[in-house]
């Protein structure tokens, strides 16, 4: 299991794996900056990582824990912004913000843990089972968490929350 094997992983992906990232991260830069971490964290045993049944679910779930790893920082806690958000009006919120501007949104308002597993179970379609094997933690609680973070994206919604400006918007974010 040698560099050409790790290579042709990295470039085959990279891609998706940056998309997880930025849906935990909220940020084009921190996204690139956790999975390069994560790779280079896993390339010196990467004959271990290849041998295991499912290398993209052992990259992954690194990548994961690397995450949950930072966010247990009061400064990773921290978001600077370009500009102090507007205050939303009464107005049609649909009509004035696409899908995925409201979605990053709400994603930002949820703690990490919740994050991660609605970002597993419902953008890489994971099962209860799976979503477990990769947070570490029960089937039982992975229901109770995506029950819980389901519950503060409709209490977010129906306060009107409005996705805050830091967002990116240059259709890198998805």
């Amino acid at each position: 299991m040698g560099d050409a094997e790790f290579s042709a992983f990295v470039r085959a992906h990279t891609s998706g794996l940056l998309k997880s990232a930025f849906l935990l991260t909220r940020d084009v830069t921190a996204a690139e900056d956790l999975v390069q971490d994560t790779f280079v964290r896993l390339q010196p045993k990467w004959s271990r990582v290849a041998g295991a049944a499912m290398p993209l679910a052992y990259v992954r779930r690194s990548m994961l824990n690397n995450f949950l790893n930072s966010t247990r920082s009061k400064a990773s806690q921290e978001r600077p912004v370009a500009a102090i958000p507007e205050l939303a009006d009464e107005g049609d919120l649909a009509g004035r913000v696409t899908d995925r501007v409201l979605v990053a949104g709400l994603l930002d308002s949820l703690p990490p843990r919740q994050r991660a597993v609605l970002v597993l179970r419902f953008f890489h379609d994971l099962g209860d089972e799976q979503v477990a094997a990769e947070v570490g933690c029960r089937q039982a609680t992975v229901r109770s968490i995506v029950g819980r973070g389901l519950a503060a994206l409709r209490a977010e919604i129906e306060r009107g929350s409005r996705p805050p400006a830091n967002v990116q918007r240059n259709g890198s974010s998805s």
